[in-house]
Order: structure tokens, then sequence, then C-alpha cells
């Protein structure tokens, strides 16, 4: 009990430390393309910090086994490297004894990866579609930068102007493309403000001198207007959750579902907590090194092994959407060739099925 106990607080030590390393990486990674986006125009500055804690929440279900996977091998490579793996041998505790509080330690490791993937991931997914959806449909004359083109509603409006300011001062010689369905919509005008009342949700925008043009996409007739003013009213509504995507989706509604490509997002999230344990269980024998060669000695081995494992998911993930291979196939042979690998490997110590003659 004593040395389950001090099995686990070694482990747990450095898992803290990778977790938050692997957070500040993602975190930055992410700060610097929604920061991208918010000084393209395209993204609103305010909402850069709720983006990244969403996507934080939404990739703990690779955090969290990622973590505790890197945490097993660097905590038992630091037992190997001071000998006292050598003198838990000696003492007749086999690699067996390692490997039971590895495997408790990564049950409650494994319900909280489920959790992240059934539940958090989808529902981070949904906020971040929502924001981004709602960041493409809203316009405002600030977002606006001089010389630069600004897109929203997924391309549908195309604003470029040569002088951009607030929405009291408006943006001057300004350039606007409309697509609608087969026709396109062109408005050049020497000045645009935004009118007050869009706060209320009546999304208007005031051109003065210029013209506006409205022609097919296909074929050479077209319409010509000038005029001293006019008015553009843009859609009041967000164009928020009116499109199906699967990993936004509940995972009780892909429970239900019969497609492909919903059978293979569920089968993604239901692997998360296997993987979890796996991953532990083969950490077990990554971590046995020579004591000389230091506790990092397995790591690069270790993190070649997860990205294969997790190239070999997305294989397996687009191979059930394409209908390579049967649903019922789906994507676990993936976690049965890591059980295989974790096998053979515990199997290599010689000290898992039979001890070795010394």
């Amino acid at each position: 009990m004593i040395l389950q106990r001090y099995i686990i607080t070694e482990i747990l030590k450095p898992a803290a430390a990778i977790l938050i390393v692997l957070v500040i990486i993602l975190s930055s990674y992410s700060a610097i393309t929604y920061l991208a986006q918010a000084v393209a125009g395209s993204l609103p500055a305010s909402t850069v910090g709720l983006l990244i804690l969403l996507r934080i929440g939404m990739s703990l279900e690779v955090l969290l086994p990622t973590t505790f996977y890197l945490s097993v091998v660097i905590a038992l490579g630091r037992l190997y490297k001071d000998s006292e793996m050598t003198a838990l041998s000696a003492c007749g505790v086999g690699i067996l004894g390692v490997v039971k509080p590895v495997f408790w330690l990564s049950l409650p490791i494994a319900l909280l990866a489920g959790c992240a993937s059934l539940y958090i991931r989808p529902e981070s997914y949904e906020k971040i579609y929502k924001v981004m959806d709602q960041a493409q449909a809203e316009f405002d004359i600030s977002r606006l930068e001089a010389d630069h083109f600004l897109e929203i509603e997924n391309g549908k409006y195309m604003f470029f102007a040569e002088e951009a300011g607030t929405s009291q001062n408006g943006a001057h010689r300004v350039f606007i493309r409309v697509a609608e369905g087969d026709k396109r919509q062109v408005i050049q005008a020497q000045r645009m403000i935004q009118d007050e009342a869009e706060a209320r949700g009546q999304r208007k925008l005031i051109f003065r001198e210029g013209a506006f043009y409205e022609f097919p996409v296909k074929g050479s007739q077209g319409t010509v207007s000038r005029f001293e003013q006019a008015e553009y009213p843009l859609p009041a509504e967000a164009a928020t959750g009116s499109r199906y995507r699967r990993k936004a989706a509940d995972s009780q509604e892909l429970l239900r579902s019969s497609r492909l490509e919903d059978i293979a997002e569920l089968q993604w999230r239901l692997s998360t907590p296997l993987s979890t344990v796996l991953l532990a269980l083969a950490g077990v024998p990554l971590s046995k090194s020579n004591p000389r060669r230091g506790k990092y000695a397995k790591i690069g081995l270790a993190i070649i092994i997860f990205a294969v494992y997790y190239q070999l998911f997305v294989i397996a993930k687009t191979w059930v959407e394409k209908a390579v291979v049967p649903p019922w196939v789906g994507l676990w042979w993936v976690p049965l060739l890591m059980a295989a690998l974790a096998v053979w490997l515990l199997w290599r110590t010689g000290e898992v099925f039979f001890r070795r003659p010394t």
C-alpha cells in the first residue's frame, strides 16, 4: 500500500507541470491564431480570451491522456535512473507491482477524459461556432481597417475602404460586394456610415455619393444606379446554430444517428477513456531504461508512439466515414493495436507472465 501511494505520488508530480506546459503551448498557439483574425478585422478582439478558454476545454480530451501518459514515462524513468526500480526488484516487486497502481490511477483520469470528450468537447465546439458565426454575421465599421478586405458571413459580404474610422465618422471611398445566390451586388461610395439604430438590431448602412451595380454571375445583363444617398439593410439575425456540426452535436444525438459520420464521431469520443488506460499501461514498460541514460531516455520514443497512435485514429475515423470499414469494426482496431503493443512491451520485461531465470 505504501509502495502504491509512493508510485502514484511520483506520477502526479510531473503531471501538473506537463499539463501546465501543454496548456501554455495550446493557449499561445490559439492566441496567435485568434489575434491575427482580430487584427484582420474578421473577429472582435473582445472574444479572443473566451475563444482561447473554449479551445482549452475542447482539447482536454487529448491533454489529459497525453499528460498522464508522459507522466508515467517520466516518473518511472526517474525511478530507473535513481536505481529505485532495481531496489524494488531486489525486494521482490516486479513490473506487475508497478502496473497495478498505474492502472488504478488511470481509471479516474480516464473518467475525466471521457467526460471531457463526451460533454465538454462538444459544448466547447458549439460555443466556438456560435462566437465565430456571430462575429461573421455582425458588422461594425470599427472592424474595418484601411486598405484591407473584410469578409463577414463566410464571404457573403466583402468590405474594403481606403480610409476607415468609427461608426460616427464612417469610412471613405468604400467598396462592398454582396453575393446573393447567382447574383452579385457591388456598392461603391465616397462615404459609408453606420446607422445608430443598428444597436437595436436594425442593421443598416448609409452610403453617400456612389453607385449600385447588380448583375448575374453568368451573362452580360446588369443594372447600374447612381445615388446621392442610399441605405442598405443588413440581415438582423445572426446565422448561428443554423448548420448541423458533428463535433458540436450532443453525444446522445449521435447515439441515435445511423449516419456513418456520426458513428465515427461517437466512437472517437468513446475511445478516449480506453486510450487513457492503454497509453498509461504502455508507458510502464516504455519507461524502462539504463540508469546511466537518464529519466528522459525513452521520452522521444514515447512521443513517437503517441503521434502514430493518434494519427491511426484519424485514419480510422476517415475510413468509417468513407465506409471503407464497417461500423462494427469502426475505430476499435486502433485501441486493439495499442493493447497488443502494451502486452508485447510488458512481455519483453519477462516479469508479467513469467519470470526469466537469473
